[in-house]
């Protein structure tokens, strides 16, 4: 996977970024490709917040996959800082061959640069395979998770 560069997203990437978010049954239900404005309008509070990491990974000049990583610092755990892994996609001509796995590496690492003592991740009750490939990067099914929505 040498020929893959993982880098701080652009403006740019945006679209590539949502059309993955939205290639699956979740995301379909969830996104809206055509109405680039909030997406937009997020990143740039997103590129501004310097505890955030939206990340890409490119292969020959082609947004291939993505990830935010976010850094915490808490109270809990004798004051220990944590990270927290969102929107992990890998566009569907490129699942199967590795790249989700050296994404969350590159997550694992930049957590530990940053001095984290844990690094943390949700999954939807439904995508039961990324729960195994999650587990077999070594994560492990602590919690159970809770949702309010508020719009």
């Amino acid at each position: 996977m040498s020929d893959i560069e993982i880098r701080r997203a652009t403006a740019d990437d945006i679209p590539a970024i949502v059309a993955m978010l939205a290639d699956d049954p979740l995301g379909a239900r969830r996104e809206s490709p055509d109405d680039p404005a909030p997406y937009l309008a997020a990143f740039e509070r997103l590129d501004r917040d310097p505890q955030q990491r939206l990340v890409v990974a490119v292969r020959n000049g082609r947004t291939v996959g993505t990830l935010q990583l976010t850094v915490i610092p808490g109270l809990s755990r004798r004051g220990a800082t944590r990270s927290i892994v969102e929107g992990v996609r890998i566009h569907s001509e490129e699942r199967g061959g590795g790249l989700g796995t050296q994404l969350i590496e590159w997550a694992v690492e930049e957590s530990r640069r940053e001095g984290c003592a844990l690094v943390q991740l949700t999954s939807d009750a439904t995508r039961i395979d990324a729960h195994r490939f999650y587990e077999r990067l070594g994560f492990e099914a602590s919690h159970v998770g809770f949702k309010l929505p508020l719009i």
